[in-house]
């Protein structure tokens, strides 16, 4: 790979450090320590992200191929299944915003390896914007549940459920 896909990973590091501290600053919102728990559990899943791109990147920029290669069979963090039930009822509505919020990152990221994979050249880049895209289809689908069932349960704290 080379300076273009070097410079993909790079912003998919950035990418990683924006959720880590968006999810940092959720929890240091949170009003219980429960749903500050579950959030910070969030934002560390995001710096493994972050350790597993590092180190890949820091595998690739020297373009042997040996490394690439092992690089790619490597098994980045899968996330980790979190205990969401942590996050207060009483805070629906931060967690609606912070879900929301996570699942348009989610989709922008999955916009930008999807474009980068149509992109390069490279089967080694292609196989690792899969990767990639994959875990953030695994986030996206976390929250999108997480989200609904919090606005559930808003709507029928504000009286909007139909009964």
């Amino acid at each position: 790979m080379y300076k273009e896909e070097l410079d993909i990973i790079s912003q998919a590091i950035l990418n990683e450090v924006e959720g880590y501290e968006f999810y940092r600053m959720a929890a240091n919102q949170a009003g219980t320590s429960e749903s500050e728990e579950a959030f910070l559990e969030l934002a560390n899943e995001e710096l493994k992200h972050v350790e597993y791109l590092k180190a890949l990147f820091n595998k690739i920029k020297d373009n042997k191929d040996d490394d690439i290669k092992l690089a790619l069979e490597a098994t980045p963090p899968s996330p980790d299944i979190y205990n969401w039930k942590k996050v207060d009822k009483e805070y629906n509505s931060l967690a609606m915003s912070v879900f929301g919020i996570g699942i348009q990152m989610e989709k922008s990221s999955i916009e930008f390896y999807e474009a980068a994979k149509s992109k390069t050249k490279f089967d080694e880049a292609r196989k690792l914007f899969d990767l990639l895209i994959k875990w953030e289809k695994v986030h996206l689908e976390q929250f999108t549940e997480q989200y609904n069932k919090h606005k559930t349960d808003w709507w029928t704290n504000q009286g909007f459920a139909p009964f």
